[in-house]
Order: C-alpha cells, then structure tokens, then sequence
C-alpha cells in the first residue's frame, strides 16, 4: 500500500472531511486506487446502523432527513448523510445539492453529507452508493443515513444495503398507497406519515393498517406506522423510537444472521455483475464495435440476443487461449 493511501485511509478514519470527500469521489469516478482502498476499509466497517429513507417525490425526505439527523446529534451521535440525487443527462451529476437542502446540518464537524448522482442506474441508488456507506461505516459514523431518489416501485434497491428502511408517504397525492404496494410495501420496516397536518391521514393510515394486516414477513416483525410533520419537528422523537424498537427486533430475531447474509450475497451479487461487464467492455469489445452493433439493431439487421452470444463465445475463447 502506497504511502498516500495509508494517509488517506487514517485521515478518514479520523473522520476528515476533506478525506472521506475524496474516498467517496475516487470510487465514484473508478479511481486507480479505488479497489485497494475499500479493500483497506473493510476491516474497519460494521459498527453503523444504516438507515435508508425512499418515497415518492414530493414527500419530505430531505426535512425528515435533516430532522432525524439533529435528533441523533443532540444525543452525541455522528451520522453521515447520503443523497442520492437524479443525474443530468448531459453531464452526469447531481441535479440538487446537498447542502442546500440541509443547510442546518452542513456546518456541523459531527455531520457529514454528500450528494451522489445516480447516473441512470435503476433502483433508487447510484452505483457507488454501496462503497459510499461503507467509507463512512469505515469513518465510524455511528449512524449513516441513505436518502434514495423518489421513483416509486424501483426504489426496492435500497433494502440491500440498509439496517432499517424507512418508507415516506404524505397525503393527498391521489391514490398513494395502492400505487406502492407492488414495490415499496415488501421493504417497508417502518412506515412514515409525513405532512401529517393534511388531511386524509387516516385515510392513508386505514389503508397502511389494512395491507400490513395480510402482508406477511418471514422475520415476523409487524412494520409499524409514524405520523410527522418533519417542518416543524413533530413526531420525529417518536420515529426515532420507532428505529430504535425495530433494530432491537432484528438484533435479538433469529432472522437476523439471516439477512445480513441476504445483504451480503446481494452486495456481493451486484459488485460481481458490475466487474463482470466493465471486463466485458474493456476486453470483449470496443466502443466503437458497440455503436456498429447498435445500429444494426435499430435497423433490425442484427439481434441483440445472438450478440451477447458473439461476446461470450469471445470470452470462452480467450480462456481456451489461457489454458494452453
């Protein structure tokens, strides 16, 4: 390990900004030393409790966020903050940014927030969000909070990395709960009312009561259901408890070795699928050859199925080249 990645490495488990700021952009950007920094990292990480907030547009995450936030610093906890933001389509960056939306928080040393662009991945989660969490696990935030882009029943990603998942609905945006059920109501640890000041909450919450009522879990746990309005603080003591009730479930289930093994294999599942087709790209083919083949299937000359085909038969290849 090179002498600047050992200094980087104890900077961020210093909890420097500037150096986990940095960490986080090198494995956004496939850095050179990217892999052999959260290699070094890993050792370092399991301590953080990873809480992802997802729900439609519209629904307050960010306040809630920043609200959840305070309370757990006025408790002398640290707690990093990911936004994962949608991309410009021109340049791949994050449309808003983090600090304006959280402008109570971004001068606090005990907080640290981050916004990450999702540069067209699907889910909710920008690709690097997994390496994000764990930097800031590594850093020894103690609670490490993952704000996912609200896209309604593609937001399920998120369950994957996360200790608790908290889904945000408010009402008066029509037929809310019947349009997530598909989706979000599988991962839902706990449920969140914001706006809870509208009317037609219990509308929301009858309708919440009843679908949990015949949902099934394997691990058992009954997700409960909170009522903020994150504006002015209200109910966020509550949620906080609630967190705190669900994670003490999971700690004591005998589900729980279980799904950190889920959690796990996803990960693992993921981080395979993506060195798999950077691979692909690197040596199988060229870009160049990718827009030919493009053509030809827009033109209905060629077939994207018996393509993927001439690139295995490539990589099978290669590796007969290797045994020889």
């Amino acid at each position: 390990m090179s002498e600047a990645l050992a200094r980087l490495i104890e900077r961020i488990r210093a909890q420097d900004a500037w150096a986990i700021a940095r960490a986080i952009s090198l494995v956004e950007n496939d850095g050179a030393h990217a892999l052999t920094l959260l290699q070094r990292l890993f050792p370092y990480t399991g301590r953080a409790v990873v809480l992802g907030v997802t729900g439609s547009p519209g629904v307050g995450k960010s306040t809630l966020v920043d609200r959840l936030a305070q309370q757990y610093r006025a408790r002398g906890e640290t707690v990093g903050i990911l936004a994962v933001d949608p991309s410009s389509p021109f340049t791949g960056g994050a449309i808003l940014g983090d600090r304006i939306r959280m402008q109570t928080l971004s001068t606090d040393p005990g907080v640290f927030i981050r916004s990450m662009a999702t540069r067209g991945n699907l889910g909710g989660l920008a690709r690097a969000t997994g390496d994000a969490v764990l930097i800031l696990d590594a850093a020894g935030y103690d609670k490490v909070i993952v704000e996912t882009v609200g896209v309604g029943q593609d937001e399920v990603d998120i369950v994957k990395m996360a200790d608790v998942t908290l889904v945000v609905l408010v009402p008066g945006l029509g037929d809310d709960v019947q349009t997530i059920k598909a989706g979000l109501m599988e991962i839902g640890d706990i449920f969140v009312i914001n706006k809870a000041d509208r009317e037609g909450v219990s509308r929301i919450e009858s309708e919440l009561n009843a679908m949990l009522a015949i949902a099934e879990r394997r691990d058992g746990w009954r997700p409960m259901i909170v009522k903020t309005i994150a504006t002015e603080g209200q109910g966020i003591e509550d949620l906080g408890h609630a967190i705190a009730r669900f994670l003490d479930f999971r700690q004591h289930s005998p589900q729980a070795d279980a799904r950190r093994q889920e959690m796990a294999e996803q990960r693992l599942r993921a981080l395979l699928k993506e060195r798999l087709f950077d691979f692909a790209l690197r040596t199988l083919t060229t870009s160049d050859e990718l827009r030919q083949w493009a053509a030809a299937i827009a033109r209905r000359e060629r077939d994207p199925y018996s393509i993927v085909e001439e690139i295995l038969t490539r990589w099978r290849g290669q590796i007969r080249e290797e045994d020889r």
